[in-house]
């Protein structure tokens, strides 16, 4: 899997993610209009949708490819239809 990605880039977004999260949580506790939560909630979902988007390139420019070219080109091509269907999901 770590062939795939570079492992600390997709770390380093999930921390700045982490970072939004921890903000979000912080201005639900003060008197924040609703209006800005939701902005910053919608910027969090974007950054996480990215990520995805990243490790799903990779998955397919190592795994997909090593799979259809050295294993078995059906099996591969069907877990990765079930990983874009999975990633297509979260928004």
């Amino acid at each position: 899997m770590k062939q795939c990605m570079d492992v600390t880039k997709v770390q380093a977004r999930l921390k700045r993610i982490e970072g939004q999260v921890r903000g979000i949580s912080d201005m639900a506790g003060k008197d924040v209009p609703c209006e800005e939560i939701l902005v910053q909630i919608n910027a969090a979902k974007a950054a996480l949708h990215k990520v995805g988007q990243v490790i799903l390139e990779g998955h397919l420019q190592h795994c997909v490819r090593e799979g259809i070219e050295h294993g078995d080109a059906e099996k591969t091509i069907a877990d990765f239809a079930k990983a874009v269907e999975h990633f297509s999901r979260m928004g």
